[in-house]
This record gives structure tokens, sequence and C-alpha cells, in this order.
């Protein structure tokens, strides 16, 4: 009796551990995709206690960052919890955006800008033989945490 009480419980145990390792690979996320190239030199970091009319979140990081890129390098799939504004000081880059099921491409050259949004996916490459360096901001970073968010390949843009 006591041999098949002690069997019963060794066979439902071993059955939560192989559920438990089969859930755990089917519904793990991908992992990130790595920058090449990169090189990220943090600039400043404070923490927002105004209330101007700049739609900042109170007691929200923002932070600065100076971010070079060798030709063929990349940032890697990634994304940034408060968004990030974008100046190409040098160089230009190309923007691979996933939106929804497509993939938007978008070139900047030194002296451009632009916008990054909130939780928006891109990997940002170079394509070209000088390296190119960003100058970045990024507003509303969670107190303590990355301004950017590694990310899985979302398959959106092939060749990436």
């Amino acid at each position: 009796m006591k041999r098949a009480v002690r069997w019963a419980l060794l066979s439902a145990g071993l059955a939560s551990v192989v559920t438990a390792v089969t859930v755990a690979v089917t519904v793990a996320p991908s992992s990130a995709t790595p920058s090449s190239g990169l090189t990220n030199v943090a600039l400043a970091r404070g923490t927002n206690t105004s209330h101007g009319t700049i739609p900042l979140q109170f007691g929200t990081d923002v932070a600065m960052a100076k971010i070079t890129v060798d030709p063929g390098g990349s940032s890697g799939w990634h994304s940034h919890p408060g968004g990030a504004i974008v100046v190409v000081q040098q160089g230009s880059i190309t923007v691979h955006q996933s939106a929804g099921s497509q993939c938007q491409i978008t070139t900047y050259s030194a002296g451009q800008a632009f916008i990054e949004r909130p939780g928006e996916v891109d990997d940002v490459t170079n394509a070209g033989t000088v390296p190119y360096v960003l100058f970045v901001t990024f507003p509303r970073v969670p107190q303590g945490e990355s301004p950017r968010t590694d990310q899985p390949d979302p398959g959106t843009c092939p060749g990436l």
C-alpha cells in the first residue's frame, strides 16, 4: 500500500515537473537580439521634479546618451519605455520599425532628428562607411530602470 502511494506521488511530481518545463519552453519569449558594434555612453540622468508644460511624468527620470555604431553594426531590436528624442550628429542611420505585420524603413542623416514613441520596437542599422553618432534624450524613464528594453526579433523585417 505504501509503495503504491509513494509511486502515485512520484508520478504526480514528475508530471508536474514535465508540465512546468514544457510551459516554460513554449511560453518563454524569444531571446533578445544583441547589438553589434554599438557603444553607449551615458551623458546625464536626473529625476523630473518640475511641473512644466512638456508632458513628462513627475518622478520619472530623463536620461541622455551618446550612441555610436560602427559601419555594418546595429542597435539590435529594442524599445524605450518613455520613448526617445534622437539627433543624428554624424553618418546616416536606417530605422527598421516593426508596425503590426509590416516593416517600415526610414533613413536619417546628420543634422536630422526624430522621435521614437514609447514601446515602439525597432532596429537601427548602419549601412554607411563611417560610424553613426546619435545624441539621444530618453524622457519618462522609470527610476532606476534602463532607458532601453531589449526585444526579440519580431520577424517583420526579413534579413535583419
